[in-house]
């Protein structure tokens, strides 16, 4: 077994045990990204407050996690790497047991602004040390596990989040972080160095201007996102002016950026061909993984009746498909060009679309568990081959920079396709419904006949107003059921084809003849 050597004390560290240092943190981090979703609609109950008040139980982690990711480098340098992760896995910690202790919605939201700020730069340091632990020629290796623990636990998430809100409460999806962030602190401590150019820097200084401009920017962006299929989009005219700002503020941050000495980032890592194409495709991996993962639960739990718990149980097919694909990658990585393997995982993900595009009410369990576990192989494949890729030509020195920013950029893939895919569904369900309310027509036969068949049936009950009056609107909630539907089916069909769309990229790619 190969040994790093940590240069503060002579002592060798196993990689692996780095592995698992780093790993305890970054499924954490990614379980507590999805498990709180299906515990919403309980929070709201809780707090007395409405569905739409509670998003921000979501919206504010995410705006917090979201400032402190592209920052990962800066605080690195200014704190030390090592020192800033294990603060950051103590914060998030002490936040998990704050939301689980919450009695308000207030205090709920400070709480998770909290846990974001703590969470946020988890990812991307794990995935920057682990990178570093193993050899250039192990890197595919260290991120197939790396890979293992970011698709599989989203998959997860739904699933313990379901089980414990139906069985204990929902107060337990965050105090189940608190052995893991022990755990993470603890080995973290004892297994994790800072190599020279990662650790504390004593002329690091702090760019106020570029970190106001960050701050406005993903502030108003997700504000943006959150609220902007419920304000009617650009029909809203404080939805224009918080997208115009959050646009301005991007712009000044990038433009501070380039010009500043002393940046938050450094923007250098965007001449490096691999980079920029392996993470433009990973961002578009991102949107569709998070909008299916989005999508998935709420079609069966409004259209077939699913609990919290089985919405979520549905979903574990992705984890199986998830480890076979990282399984057959990590034996498989030194035979075959690795654009090969990308492209078996954009298909599948297309084609798992595609499927999906085709349910209906009636549909058998196996239904849902073939197309889930192509799409979780596929997703798996993607995102473990082309974060090692994408990685391939950056230098260690560089790697937490590069790892702070491809998770930025795929944070916002990700944002961008939740709201996407909501509103999508929100939209085709009207154009559908419009569509289809003019076969209830009186002179349409079919309509007629269903219409005097249900109406005598409720007679046996009521008296004929009634019935015919319950006929009428169990006929329309039927067509509202049917819309719906084909709101969903459209929108997977639609999120299908637009993976495809990565196919071309690969081709731009350098000639290697393996990953």
């Amino acid at each position: 077994m190969e040994k790093i050597e940590n240069t503060n004390n002579n002592v060798q560290i196993s990689p692996w045990l780095t592995t698992i240092a780093v790993m305890s943190a970054a499924f954490m981090f990614v379980l507590d990204g999805t498990i709180a979703n299906v515990a919403l609609p309980q929070m709201a109950g809780s707090f007395s407050s409405s569905n739409d008040e509670a998003t921000w139980i979501l919206t504010s982690y995410l705006i917090a996690s979201g400032i402190v990711v592209p920052s990962v480098d800066w605080f690195s340098k200014f704190f030390g790497r090592k020192q800033f992760f294990i603060a950051c896995i103590l914060i998030f910690t002490g936040a998990s047991l704050l939301c689980g202790m919450s009695t308000s919605l207030d205090m709920m939201i400070v709480s998770r602004v909290i846990q974001g700020v703590g969470g946020g730069a988890l990812l991307p340091v794990a995935q920057a040390i682990l990178l570093e632990a193993f050899p250039v020629e192990k890197r595919a290796l260290a991120m197939s596990i790396f890979g293992f623990g970011v698709v599989v636990a989203p998959v997860i998430g739904p699933i313990l989040g379901g089980w414990l809100t139906d069985n204990w409460s929902w107060n337990w999806i965050f105090f189940i972080n608190i052995p893991f962030g022990i755990l993470a602190a603890v080995t973290s401590k004892l297994w994790i160095f800072d190599p020279p150019y990662a650790q504390k820097q004593a002329d690091a200084k702090i760019d106020y201007v570029g970190f106001f401009f960050l701050i406005v920017w993903l502030v108003t962006f997700q504000v943006f996102l959150d609220k902007g299929n419920n304000a009617d989009w650009f029909g809203s005219e404080w939805i224009c002016w918080t997208f115009g700002i959050s646009m301005i503020a991007m712009v000044l941050f990038i433009y501070s950026q380039i010009v500043q000495k002393d940046s938050i980032i450094d923007l250098s890592v965007f001449k490096d061909r691999s980079f920029v194409l392996g993470t433009t495709i990973l961002v578009i991996a991102n949107m569709v993984l998070y909008a299916s993962t989005t999508i998935m639960p709420l079609f069966l739990q409004n259209l077939m009746g699913y609990n919290a718990f089985w919405s979520g149980y549905s979903l574990m097919p992705r984890g199986f498909g998830s480890v076979l694909a990282i399984f057959i990658y990590s034996i498989t990585n030194k035979l075959f060009d690795f654009r090969l393997f990308t492209a078996i995982g954009i298909i599948g993900l297309g084609v798992s679309g595609l499927m999906f595009g085709f349910l209906n009410l009636e549909f058998s369990m196996i239904n849902i568990i073939i197309p889930n576990f192509i799409f979780g192989f596929s997703v798996g494949m993607t995102i473990t081959v082309l974060t090692t890729a994408s990685m391939e030509t950056i230098s260690n020195a560089k790697m937490t920079n590069a790892s702070g920013v491809q998770n930025l950029v795929k944070n916002l893939g990700a944002a961008i396709g939740t709201s996407l895919v909501a509103t999508m569904v929100s939209r085709y369900s009207q154009a559908f419904q419009h569509n289809m309310v003019g076969f209830l027509d009186p002179n349409n036969p079919v309509y007629a006949e269903r219409l005097a068949s249900m109406t005598s049936f409720f007679c046996q009950f009521d008296v004929y107003a009634v019935a015919f009056q319950k006929a009428q609107g169990m006929l329309y909630n039927q067509l509202l059921q049917q819309s719906t539907l084909c709101a969903y089916m459209e929108t997977f069909r639609v999120w299908g084809i637009v993976t495809f769309v990565c196919l071309p990229l690969l081709l731009l790619y350098k000639n290697k003849s393996k990953a």
